[in-house]
């Protein structure tokens, strides 16, 4: 597939878990907390730097821009290869960022709460993971149709 085509369905399945994840978490008690499993690995990676995090709000921002960023590229790796697979990339990638979500905070030193609290917070950790990269694989396969 093209390289524009991809990124922009990364863009796109990285916006809708942002945006489905922001939304849930503020209805819901058990959501996962991805924003601060995000904050919580950037103080620690300023603080082993000797340098003192922002303040609550400003680290708010830089996180959603960092997983923003990120979240994109990581998801464009959808519409690397051939058409036929995307769908399979699409729900191995995010399987697999749901996944890791779950069970690599502890070992890196990271609050496991935000992702793992109780059984609906894997759960709903690993769906939106998922949900992302399938909606990654829906957009890269209409851009590549009207291509």
């Amino acid at each position: 597939m093209e390289t524009s085509t991809s990124i922009a369905s990364g863009l796109a399945g990285a916006t809708a878990l942002t945006l489905l994840h922001e939304s849930i978490r503020r209805v819901d008690p058990d959501a996962p907390r991805m924003d601060l499993l995000g904050m919580n690995a950037l103080s620690n990676i300023l603080k082993s730097m000797h340098t003192k995090p922002p303040t609550s709000n400003k680290l708010y921002w830089i996180t959603m821009a960092g997983d923003m960023v990120s979240n994109s590229v990581y998801y464009s790796a959808v519409g690397i290869g051939d058409k036929k697979n995307v769908w399979l990339r699409g729900a191995f990638l995010g399987l697999s960022a749901g996944i890791g979500a779950v069970l690599l905070p502890k070992p890196l030193g990271l609050n496991e709460s935000y992702s793992n609290r109780t059984t609906e917070t894997k759960v709903l950790t690993v769906g939106l993971y998922l949900f992302g990269g399938l909606l990654t694989a829906a957009v890269c396969t209409l851009l590549a149709k009207k291509k």
